[in-house]
């Protein structure tokens, strides 16, 4: 078993920390506002096939951020996941995106479509793809004004209310409360990272005409909930099959074992 390698780049506005293991082709697993230690599971069965990359996006963890105040438009997210790609080399690689970071991944084959050879995008929050795309965009909002006004206890509530998906387990009363990092991640996930990534469209154009595959993928155990629903309507616009992936939006953590063999044999 090989240990992951540590990286620092310097990108504009921001400095990415990035993790390196395994041999093979490239892949990375990107996440958004998740970061190198929501994959870790899955990373090092992964490693054993392929030389996958995982980082923190911009502003999270240990990627800080020049201005605390900039949006994580998917563009600009697009572009700190080229230079990462660029920085470790091999020519086009799988790209494994989750939730916002399958959303980064759909700008980067848009934007960069030599970077890619296969995107998986998993469970995309695309509010705009739904038939009912004004009121999901109104449910962005409310959860969005929701933080702005009752903090991230309310905004998260809200959230998983509108969203369907089920909050982590909570402790009891004695439980520790959430860490400063934890706070930090939270805010600058409802402040800055919501709403551009959740409100934003898809070249479509760009996406089917370009070198990269590009496959969508859902969770078995989350159906009817909204990542799971918006990964089926993207499905549907570019024309293919939704694959199904196991667990919930969380699966690659929930059951890595399983998942890994799934995003194996959709990649090869």
């Amino acid at each position: 078993m090989s240990l992951p390698t540590s990286h620092s780049l310097d990108v504009p506005g921001a400095r990415l920390y990035y993790e390196v293991q395994g041999s093979g082709p490239a892949l990375m697993l990107i996440g958004h506002p998740m970061g190198v230690s929501g994959f870790a599971a899955i990373a090092q069965m992964l490693a054993e096939d392929y030389t996958v990359v995982t980082y923190d996006p911009r502003g999270f963890a240990r990627s800080t951020i020049d201005d605390r105040d900039q949006d994580a438009e998917p563009n600009l997210l697009a572009d700190d996941v080229r230079r990462v790609l660029d920085a470790v080399g091999g020519g086009p690689a799988h790209v494994f995106g989750s939730s916002g970071g399958a959303v980064t991944g759909l700008a980067l084959v848009a934007r960069y479509p030599g970077q890619v050879h296969t995107l998986v995008a998993h469970e995309p929050p695309l509010a705009v793809l739904l038939p009912e795309a004004d009121e999901a965009r109104a449910g962005m909002h409310d959860i969005y004004d929701t933080y702005r006004n009752g903090g991230t206890g309310a905004g998260w509530a809200r959230f998983f209310t509108f969203t369907g998906m089920s909050p982590p387990p909570q402790g009891d009363d004695a439980s520790p409360p959430p860490s400063a990092e934890m706070v930090a991640t939270s805010e600058r996930f409802f402040g800055h990272g919501l709403l551009p990534i959740a409100l934003y469209q898809p070249d479509f154009s760009a996406l089917r005409g370009g070198p990269a595959r590009v496959v969508v993928a859902g969770g078995t155990t989350s159906m009817g909930e909204f990542a799971q629903r918006t990964a089926a309507a993207l499905a549907k616009r570019l024309g293919t099959s939704l694959i199904h992936f196991p667990g919930g939006h969380a699966g690659f953590a929930s059951d890595a074992r399983d998942f890994a063999a799934v995003l194996r044999r959709t990649l090869a």
